[in-house]
């Protein structure tokens, strides 16, 4: 007798919100075994929070020049190749990454930060091209619930492999999985939409890109509020697990202190309802203030070490929060035949923010100790939250898609 399989299991074999999102996640996979692995190490390897800075900052200026090339390699070749290579690059970095010598340990921190360039772009082109305006900010907390497990459980599991298993482990396990990703996207076999293929050739320059993207102001304050919200998690990423180390509670601690603040992410389809029935303007508002005031909270209680890793895992929680809008302000507002170029100037956002906080602190910690990281950051979100109310307090809402349109953009003046 024929065989019924659940619909679910149907829909991962096709382009849509399901797959797309399973494709997401495993790619997180990959990403977060070594999310926490990566600065702990740089930490070994150079002796300070400083030189860390230094390191990060490094790459970061590498992998902003690369996202800006993305669309001129896409033209040249095809979606499919680059993210190809995206995950090739994905599967090299991590045995680069595990060579006991900073100069290899430098060359795999650029080649995940290239390929994290351009997966993005290249998985943002394909989410607008298989997945309808009005279900954006619907599938965004979808997606980022798919990632959930693997940044609740991958920054902890990879710090533990590396330090009780072997030094190996959390690296052969991060090729692995990208590996698995990339078999996946085949086995998918996306084709890309034509009306954005065909407009590669419009705008050649990315100097042309950027200046055509930041003279949109909808797609401007998308490109702010998206800096601003990943400056965060750099400085979660990179400095808590340094935190936890100088304060005495040591590396598996500063994996578990990553692991539980993104662990919030299961809640992801909870806030994907806040965000649809309160607008993106209130979520954004609410939660930069509620991470911003708990971060500079932690200077205060700095001399406890396990009640200022419960603040700053209560922060994440914010953060958690105005990531369940994804990037649904930069999906609405960008125009479909400039999908590749805007998109690879948007997706600068995360090189921009993996720039700016070590390049401000491998300076400032010159001068200043370690809570200077959190003051600024903490003072940075509550700016961010003022920012917010130049939403359109429409986006985002249910009642605004029920009616079978988008979610109202607003004017340029008002978004």
């Amino acid at each position: 007798m024929p065989v019924r399989h659940p619909v679910f299991l149907k829909r991962l074999a096709f382009p849509g919100t399901e797959s797309l999102a399973t494709l997401y996640g495993l790619e997180s996979i990959t990403r977060a075994l070594l999310a926490t692995v990566m600065p702990l190490e740089a930490l070994r390897l150079l002796g300070d929070a400083q030189g860390v800075s230094q390191f990060f900052f490094g790459v970061s200026i590498v992998s902003l020049l690369a996202g800006l090339s993305i669309p001129w390699l896409i033209g040249r070749t095809a979606r499919r190749i680059v993210y190809t290579g995206a995950f090739l690059f994905l599967a090299l970095a991590p045995l680069l990454l595990a060579q006991d010598d900073p100069g290899v340990f430098l060359l795999g921190m650029t080649c995940r930060a290239v390929a994290v360039a351009a997966s993005t772009i290249c998985l943002s082109l394909y989410i607008m091209d298989f997945i309808g305006r009005q279900d954006f900010s619907r599938f965004e907390p979808t997606r980022l619930f798919y990632s959930a497990g693997a940044w609740c459980f991958g920054p902890f599991l990879g710090v533990y492999l590396g330090t009780v298993v072997h030094h190996w482990a959390p690296y052969v396990l991060s090729t692995v999985c990208a590996l698995s990703a990339l078999g996946y996207f085949w086995f998918l076999r996306m084709r890309e939409d034509p009306a954005v293929s065909t407009a590669r050739g419009a705008a050649p320059s990315p100097l042309r890109h950027v200046r055509r993207y930041f003279s949109q102001p909808r797609l401007s304050l998308a490109w702010v509020l998206s800096t601003g919200r990943n400056i965060w998690w750099v400085v979660f990423f990179i400095y808590a697990p340094i935190y936890a180390v100088q304060s005495g509670l040591g590396e598996v601690a500063g994996g578990a202190i990553v692991s539980v603040g993104t662990g919030f992410l299961f809640l992801m389809p909870l806030l994907g309802r806040l965000v649809r029935y309160w607008g993106v303007r209130s979520v954004f508002a609410l939660g930069f203030a509620f991470a911003g005031f708990l971060t500079l909270t932690i200077v205060f209680v700095w001399e406890v070490p396990l009640l200022a890793a419960m603040v700053l895992i209560s922060a994440a929680f914010g953060m958690i929060g105005v990531d369940a809008t994804g990037n649904v302000l930069f999906m609405l507002a960008v125009r479909k035949r400039e999908r590749a170029a805007m998109t690879a100037v948007y997706s600068t956002f995360r090189d921009v923010a993996d720039i700016t906080p070590p390049a401000a602190f491998s300076i400032l910690l010159r001068f200043y100790e370690l809570p200077i990281v959190f003051v600024l950051s903490g003072g940075a979100m509550l700016c961010l939250s003022a920012l917010s109310l130049k939403i359109h307090p429409r986006i985002g809402r249910a009642r605004a898609g029920l009616k079978g349109t988008a979610p109202v953009i607003g004017s340029d003046a008002t978004a």
